[in-house]
């Protein structure tokens, strides 16, 4: 177990791709607090069909990008969102969807596409149960925005429920 720890800590420290939140599945008044590479994140289940959740990306160690969203559960494994990147006067609104279900014992798929006026996102992963609170999530992820370079990679993060 040392071992997997050392490992992750490592992995999140070498790769330099940020990376959004991963889909998680909460229950009503649960919340989600996660890192990743150049990311961390909080989320709320306010209701049985609504998430609302934070996110501060720092792409290479330069801009930061703020995010707030909100995840409306459409179906049980399916959900809408939209949300503002850079929460101040040059905020860009952005909807998307996303879908997650069961791939193996203790795994959970998902995958996730939002766009806004400037950019497209799309990534795809999956979360590891460590315990009945904690998650390893795996993810590769894209960020296109309509001027300026690409952003996608794969990434490691850590997510837990409370």
């Amino acid at each position: 177990m040392k071992k997997i720890v050392i490992i992750l800590a490592a992995l999140l420290t070498v790769t330099g791709t940020g990376l959004s939140a991963p889909v998680n599945d909460l229950d009503k008044g649960q919340t989600a607090a996660g890192i990743g590479n150049n990311t961390f994140y909080l989320e709320h289940k306010l209701a049985d069909n609504f998430t609302l959740g934070l996110q501060n990306v720092n792409w290479d160690q330069r801009n930061n990008m703020d995010n707030i969203y909100g995840q409306l559960q459409l179906a049980n494994n399916f959900r809408g969102i939209i949300g503002s990147n850079d929460v101040d006067s040059n905020a860009k609104v952005y909807v998307g969807m996303a879908i997650n279900g069961p791939i193996a014992p203790e795994w959970e798929g998902y995958t996730s596409l939002i766009a806004g006026k400037e950019f497209k996102e799309l990534q795809v992963g999956a979360n590891f149960k460590i315990t009945y609170n904690a998650d390893i999530n795996f993810t590769y992820h894209t960020y296109m925005p309509d001027e300026g370079e690409n952003k996608s990679g794969v990434g490691i993060g850590a997510t837990l429920k409370f």
